[in-house]
């Protein structure tokens, strides 16, 4: 297989974070390759490094060593403002704390990537409400705020947000850890649907029924890839 059918290579990547004398390595040698639309999660204990990983592979801080390439392009070769560029167009994040702004509306949320690009506001309000579709949401809530909705509503205005600029790669860290086992169903419902649409998605999770969901699941330990496993599939939250 030739590396342009990887959306995202990891290669023997370590970092540190230095606090006065005391070096704490977070992650110590990660290798790992996700294959263009593929569903992965990521595993493993409180402070096994799962997080840093993830923001590794998200451009949000470089390793100490080692490279990360997004669509065959190496990360390690770029600028600051090159990475923040290849972030903005590649990669969607969605967050355990959802992180829309309540004094704006739905779609003003979901939009919001777009404004930072110039898009005009009648081809923002279609990108916007054609994404809220995608991650099962609905027309109804568009002039609704976020706190008008409930949990697992308002993850689902997140994902939205996270793919109106059709990011090659979706990001999301504990997306359901703050929702009840409804709408936790609601919203793996949708990452599995944008999956079959040829998503590429990378998720921390800690709960195994959410893992079983995904097509492989990477186990972290002590900031080390310490097993690749195969999920079962009728394990999968949605599939009880």
């Amino acid at each position: 297989m030739s590396g342009e059918d990887y959306a995202i290579r990891v290669e023997d990547v370590h970092k540190a974070y230095v606090a006065g004398s005391v070096i704490t390595w977070a992650l110590r040698g990660v290798s790992l390759s996700v294959r263009r639309g593929a569903f992965v999660s990521i595993m493993g204990p409180s402070g096994s490094g799962k997080t840093t990983l993830l923001n590794m592979v998200g451009l949000l801080d470089r390793p100490t060593r080692g490279r990360v390439l997004i669509d065959g392009v190496d990360t390690s070769r770029l600028g600051d403002r090159e990475l923040a560029e290849l972030r903005n167009r590649k990669i969607g994040f969605v967050f355990q704390a959802f992180n829309l702004v309540n004094r704006l509306t739905v779609l003003e949320n979901v939009e919001l990537p777009l404004v930072a690009r110039g898009i005009p506001k009648e081809e923002r309000r279609k990108m916007a409400i054609s994404a809220l579709l995608k991650a099962g949401g609905e027309l109804s809530w568009i002039s609704k705020r976020p706190n008008q909705l409930s949990g697992g509503q308002q993850q689902r205005v997140a994902i939205a947000r996270a793919i109106v600029g059709s990011p090659s790669i979706l990001l999301a860290d504990e997306p359901t850890g703050n929702l009840d086992t409804a709408s936790a169903r609601v919203v793996m419902g949708a990452f599995l649907e944008l999956n079959k649409l040829g998503q590429t998605i990378v998720m921390i999770t800690h709960d195994p029924e959410v893992a079983n969901c995904s097509q492989k699941i990477h186990l972290l330990r002590d900031g080390r890839v310490v097993a690749v496993l195969d999920p079962d599939p009728s394990r999968c939250l949605i599939h009880h």
